[in-house]
């Protein structure tokens, strides 16, 4: 008989007892064993008497650096992948950390779900590393969930793809996993032991762009007070990931084209180019030759970027893949919830089938975790998906994680459910309904028109509370994070708004 395979065993180093706790619980629900320490002393001790897949350390420690525990494991030519935590904002840190043979970097508070991916992504590596006879390719795609025609299309490219370093430029709706099929280019091309490093174009100040991108030498600009290294800096060896690339202004587009073209940077503050070896992967949800045309984006970068193109197709278009993804996201719920009796009825997959998805996997997992919330027993039935029969839905309303405010089922704002071809507004807004749901001219730019769509009801829901996001945010389903993601998306402002007494809540 087979040997069993081996618990895997993850350690935390870090001398906050309540993160060091967090952290713990999260991981545990997936099934790992999890040591705890809180020194730089202590996590030596233990990590000579125990073998670990995968060390979660903390940069700052009472007795040192985690940056010593890094160090000293790359010197032992230890196995595990070491994950840096690290406060918001000292990135040139994290940068020096995947320069000394960090795996990734995760910036204080830690988002959850980011530290399950991370870890997932590092034990990943690790066994397509070390299993014998195992496909590293399958190992690679296997977090990209589907069988379909279409799904299979994508993986053959994207296997196709990591082969060279042509430049990668990924195409999808919101929620169809680009990140997903950036990561796996990276693992399945011979950089994989290299640093792969996500950047949100849009999430980044236009006046800090150059910065981040290309790093700066101290004293380059006021408060400039130690020289940092760039996100092209940070990829070095491996891949660096342009998300929302369409989002960039045209000053940063020429900057790039050129760091492109010649595999050179010059930090601000210097005066020498410095040759950079990474592989650009850039995703978008835009049309960007509609925006070439319109002159909003770089014919020439474009070209660049678009050596290689991988469209990922909306799940609408892939549904024979969906009782697959069901249960994939089912089992992360199961662990979640310890719920390991959680199923879908064939009632509710069959309601699926006929759900229009216009967040595509996002929102099938949003779907689902409401859909958990509110089933009485662990059998999810189809009235607890909420989801109507005619497949006319926008938008899944997602569970509100607002203290004191209750998850609103669509519909009951009178804004969360509504039929394009039947969608009216009251009569505080007739013009600004006709104009909301108008039928479309022919061919239709979707994208587009779903952002109009989405723009129109945030500005009727924002006026309708005078511009208060938190109220706003009710009467749509959403939190004031997601509000305010939406709001910067469209390009919505609301300068002239009334104060927003919650607004400094988190």
């Amino acid at each position: 008989m087979p040997e069993p395979a081996a618990p895997i065993r993850i350690l935390v180093v870090d001398d906050e007892p309540d993160l060091r706790e967090l952290y713990t619980l999260t991981l545990v629900r997936e099934g790992w064993q999890v040591d705890e320490v809180a020194s730089v002393e202590e996590a030596r001790s233990r990590m000579e008497q125990q073998r670990f897949d995968v060390a979660i350390v903390d940069m700052r420690l009472p007795d040192g650096e985690g940056l010593d525990i890094l160090a000293w494991s790359t010197a032992q030519r230890r196995g595990e992948r070491i994950i840096m935590a690290t406060a918001y904002g000292n990135a040139a840190v994290a940068v020096q950390a995947l320069k000394m043979g960090a795996f990734d970097y995760l910036t204080k508070p830690v988002d959850l779900r980011q530290l399950r991916q991370v870890v997932r992504s590092a034990l990943a590596q690790g066994q397509s590393a070390g299993a014998q006879g195992q496909d590293p390719q399958r190992t690679a795609l296997q977090a990209m969930v589907g069988e379909s025609a279409p799904m299979l299309a994508v993986k053959d490219t994207l296997r196709r793809s990591a082969r060279g370093m042509a430049p990668v430029l990924i195409h999808g709706e919101s929620g169809t996993g680009k990140e997903l099929a950036a990561r796996a280019v990276h693992e399945l091309s011979n950089r994989a032991a290299g640093p792969f490093v996500p950047v949100n174009c849009s999430a980044i100040p236009e006046h800090m762009l150059e910065a981040e991108f290309f790093g700066y030498r101290k004293g380059a600009f006021t408060g400039a007070m130690a020289s940092h290294d760039g996100f092209f800096s940070a990829a070095a060896g491996g891949t660096l990931f342009l998300d929302e690339i369409g989002e960039l202004p045209l000053s940063m587009q020429a900057k790039l084209l050129r760091a492109v073209q010649e595999r050179k940077i010059r930090a601000l503050g210097e005066t020498a180019e410095t040759p950079v070896d990474v592989r650009l992967v850039s995703a978008t949800h835009r049309d960007l030759q509609r925006c070439v045309a319109e002159g909003t984006f770089r014919q020439d970068l474009y070209y660049r970027l678009n050596v290689i193109g991988v469209t990922l197709p909306p799940l609408r278009a892939r549904l024979d893949d969906l009782p697959l993804l069901a249960e994939a996201l089912l089992a992360r719920i199961r662990r979640e919830h310890e719920r390991p009796g959680l199923r879908l009825s064939p009632q509710a997959l069959q309601q699926l089938r006929r759900y229009v998805f216009a967040g595509n996997v996002r929102e099938l997992e949003n779907l689902l975790h409401r859909a958990t919330a509110l089933a009485a027993t662990d059998l999810i039935g189809a009235e607890d998906l909420d989801a109507p029969a005619d497949g006319a839905h926008l938008a899944a309303a997602p569970v509100s994680t607002l203290p004191g405010m209750n998850a609103l089922r669509p519909g009951e704002s009178g804004l969360g459910r509504v039929p394009p071809s039947t969608a009216r507004l009251d009569a505080a807004s007739p013009q600004m309904g006709q104009a909301a749901w108008q039928a479309p001219a022919w061919p239709l730019d979707l994208s587009a028109y779903l952002d109009q769509i989405e723009r129109n009801l945030l500005l009727e829901a924002l006026r309708r509370t005078r511009f208060n996001r938190t109220a706003a945010a009710q009467l749509l389903g959403l939190n004031l994070r997601q509000i305010r993601y939406r709001m910067e998306r469209l390009q919505i402002r609301d300068d002239h708004a009334d104060p927003d007494p919650y607004d400094g809540v988190r």
